[in-house]
């Protein structure tokens, strides 16, 4: 079935507005200063990383203040960015800790078949008998395959595999998820 895609790490802040998609999606955190000319040790948390650069436009903190990466390059396992108008290490400290978003709009689009993280969250996950088993409420990424977090008001948190078998259909126009359940993955 499906693949989903990470372009925001969950847990962290989306810009979203509460229902529907984010208007912004985290694709880095800003860590520390490096050296004397305003560069910055990024956090990648987007499965896109070669869209961090100066063709794109990005957002910084929760305001979303427009910000211009200049450069960028490979360091141990992020990068390392220079920003128009930040010119030494004393021009970083309010940026350290601060997530960069680009606007949902510009996300890149996936072959069929696979989503954003973000697009799941939220639908109506109902079994091939017709049962509604609840709403998507979060996504482990595991080795093999995502696992899908189900929550509902009446009974358990149930979690099923992204493998074919257990999820049958994404129909992001309903809002809906159709799975089959497979023996032990609801709670006794």
């Amino acid at each position: 079935m499906g693949k989903g895609k990470r372009l925001q790490e969950y847990g962290k802040p989306s810009g979203s507005p509460g229902v529907g998609e984010p208007l912004f999606l985290a694709v880095g955190r800003l860590l520390r200063s490096h050296g004397l000319h305003g560069e910055m040790l990024m956090e990648v948390l987007t499965d896109f990383p070669e869209r961090l650069g100066p063709e794109n436009t990005f957002y910084i903190g929760e305001q979303h203040l427009p910000i211009k990466i200049l450069s960028r390059r490979g360091h141990q396992n992020g990068f390392l960015v220079a920003f128009e108008g930040i010119e030494n290490p004393e021009m970083t400290v309010s940026l350290r800790n601060q997530y960069l978003y680009v606007s949902a709009d510009d996300r890149p689009p996936l072959p069929e078949g696979e989503y954003y993280h973000h697009q799941l969250l939220g639908l109506k996950v109902v079994s091939d008998q017709g049962q509604e088993m609840g709403q998507l409420a979060g996504i482990l990424e595991t080795g093999a395959n995502d696992v899908y977090i189900v929550r509902s008001e009446a009974k358990a948190e149930i979690l099923l595999p992204n493998i074919s078998s257990v999820v049958l259909k994404i129909d992001l126009e309903k809002g809906e998820m159709h799975v089959h359940l497979i023996p032990g993955l609801l709670p006794e």
